[in-house]
């Protein structure tokens, strides 16, 4: 503008030596010239008007990405505090001395190595996971066995509902027993988990469903579960042995399903009861082949008070089926008594037991008496190292070469 006007002036200055027509000629194209200088400057300042707006979504994209990688950054914080990493092993060396010296049994094995993940997606919900190795390792032998197992033993997700009620779905170990759900080695005395929580109760005993847990003020509790059922055999060496019915969720027969319920109450300092009542629709999940339904009732306690602790366990079968009854083995039934004494000094801690069982399978190798004594060193709360004698003598005649006696040494742990 300023540019304009001096030419302005300089006309004037100058207007008395020009002729009128070219006076007139020549504000024409200063006038055009500003006007054409106007225009330009007009869409200089659009366009100076449109970078700077790019330039502004530019820094919002960027201000929002900051705040998104930060966002992703504390969630991922987050889930390192929500998600934890466990597990168990155990190592048993067994020395077995049979009356018929065809039985025995000298090994050692890398019996189990567990690894536990677990997440809490929410206050409210969690996921919870096992996964084993059994004997060391997998590998196919030349005479078709297995060296070992890779389970899943727990893979579920639970639920709280209200803040006395839980809810559960997926791959869940049973409510049964004692062992069935605490079975970390540092728990239990013995190398060896107890036969009628492996032979009447068949631990690890884990099956697929959905389930509820409540619980009250005063130390009562309960679980409803139903789930995936046994599947036994009814032939072979193994006929209408529950153990040999674990189908472990493996391509699990659904046919007929199966119901469990348990009461328990730990309502007073150092006493931990319960009942435990299962239905199996079908424990074959084959109709017509002489076994049919199935009902398991279990009871148990520990009692602890000071350095001394009683854990007793009961628990029978009772079976229904036409070929069930004639083999005689409708009915199996297990107990045992294990008195220990635990004396702590300093992280350390060594404990003595003794174990008295009685169990009547299906199988007559399933059927004897056994005593047992042993003891249990913590270096630290976590680890133990085992020792333990045990003495076995079989209710037939035609299993006496399998009565022995044995001495077994074990090491196991679990974080």
């Amino acid at each position: 503008m300023k540019r304009a006007t001096l030419l302005v002036l300089l006309t004037a200055v100058a207007a008395p030596a020009l002729a009128s027509s070219d006076l007139e000629s020549l504000v024409r194209q200063q006038a055009e010239q500003i006007e054409r200088l106007t225009a330009a400057v007009a869409v200089l300042t659009e366009r100076l008007d449109a970078v700077q707006g790019k330039v502004q979504i530019t820094e919002e994209q960027l201000t929002s990405t900051a705040d998104f990688v930060e966002q992703m950054a504390e969630n991922r914080r987050g889930g390192d505090e929500r998600t934890s990493i466990g597990g168990y092993g155990e190592l048993h060396y067994n020395n077995i001395q049979a009356d018929d010296p065809a039985n025995d049994n000298d090994e050692i094995d890398f019996h189990r190595f567990v690894m536990f993940f677990n997440h809490e997606f929410t206050d409210r919900i969690r996921f919870f996971s096992e996964l084993e190795i059994e004997h060391g390792l997998v590998q196919d032998t030349a005479d078709g066995s297995n060296g070992g197992e890779v389970e899943i033993e727990q893979a579920f997700i639970e639920m709280d509902l209200t803040d006395a009620l839980r809810a559960k779905a997926g791959l869940f170990i049973v409510p049964v027993g004692i062992l069935n759900e605490t079975h970390e080695p540092p728990t239990f005395y013995g190398v060896e988990r107890n036969d009628v929580e492996n032979i009447i109760l068949p631990s690890t005993w884990w099956e697929a469903g959905a389930g509820l847990q409540g619980y009250y003020d005063n130390g009562l509790s309960w679980d409803l579960a139903v789930h995936s059922g046994l599947k036994m055999p009814t032939t072979g060496s193994s006929a209408f042995r529950v153990r040999s019915g674990r189908q472990k969720v493996s391509n699990a027969s659904a046919d007929d399903l199966a119901y469990t319920a348990r009461v328990r109450y730990t309502g007073m300092p150092g006493l931990d009861l319960a009942a435990t009542y299962q239905h199996q629709s079908d424990a074959s999940q084959q109709s017509g082949d002489g076994l049919d339904s199935g009902n398991l009732v279990s009871v148990q306690g520990i009692f602890n008070r000071g350095p001394f602790q009683l854990r007793a366990l009961w628990a029978q079968w009772q079976f229904d089926g036409n070929l069930v009854k004639a083999m005689d083995v409708d009915e199996q039934t297990g107990w045992y008594v294990e008195p220990s004494f635990k004396i702590p000094f300093g992280d350390h801690a060594i404990g003595f037991y003794g174990r008295w069982e009685d169990v009547e399978g299906a199988r007559t190798r399933d059927r004897f008496d056994q005593w047992e004594v042993g003891m249990n060193y913590w270096p630290t709360a976590n680890v133990v190292f085992k020792v333990d004698y045990r003495n076995r003598t079989h209710d037939l005649a035609v299993d006496a070469g399998r009565d022995f006696k044995a001495f077994d040494l074990g090491v196991g742990y679990n974080f």
